[in-house]
């Protein structure tokens, strides 16, 4: 019996728009890491519009497995098999060798130690000038871009104290620190973000 396949709705309205950023920033041929692949929709519609890419899907070692019944209805042949990453581990061994990275909607999920060590983590394993593309709702100067984003940080917050949107400030710092230069901010639909990152020279 086939098994029922998870579903997003919110992976199937930010596809196109998020589509469109990655086919202008991961234009050379390279295995893109997937973090927080979740049903799996993200990695189809992109590796399936991306073909010279090999995408690389992972996830918490307790979810990884989730978005299997959408790369096997998919069989495509650049999606390699989803592989266990728990980022607060700082394991990132097991990795291929990666040019790119992509994650959406993570970072309000996760605790801030988890986004610190996730950022550490993908400086480690992107070559110099590669890019790490962060998607989600991200906050300004301490204030939300929208009502919406500000309910969805008090839902967060209410959910899991350690959870909630962050502010970009603390990102770029953080970014600073490890070594990941924000080269661009792009405003997709939903008052989402793009974060662009760029791995600096050592």
């Amino acid at each position: 019996m086939q098994t029922e396949k998870p579903f997003s709705q919110a992976c199937e309205n930010n596809k196109a728009p998020i589509l469109e950023q990655l086919s202008g920033l991961f234009t050379q041929p390279g295995i893109i890491l997937e973090i927080g692949t979740g049903t799996g929709q993200h990695a189809v519609h992109f590796a399936s519009h991306l073909p010279h890419l090999t995408w690389q899907p992972s996830d918490h070692p307790q979810n990884y497995q989730l978005c299997m019944p959408w790369l096997d209805e998919a069989r495509l042949p650049n999606i390699n098999p989803p592989l266990p990453l728990d980022v607060i581990t700082g394991d990132w061994a097991h990795l291929p060798a990666i040019s790119g990275v992509f994650s959406a909607n993570t970072a309000h999920i996760m605790a801030w130690e988890e986004v610190e060590t996730m950022f550490r983590g993908i400086s480690n394993a992107l070559p110099v000038s590669g890019i790490f593309c962060l998607y989600g709702p991200f906050s300004y100067g301490g204030r939300h871009t929208s009502p919406s984003n500000e309910r969805f940080n008090r839902s967060l917050r209410a959910q899991a104290p350690h959870m909630g949107i962050r502010a970009i400030e603390d990102l770029r710092r953080l970014g600073e620190s490890t070594g990941l230069v924000l080269e661009r901010d792009v405003d997709l639909p939903a008052n989402n973000r793009l974060l662009v990152w760029r791995r600096s020279n050592p």
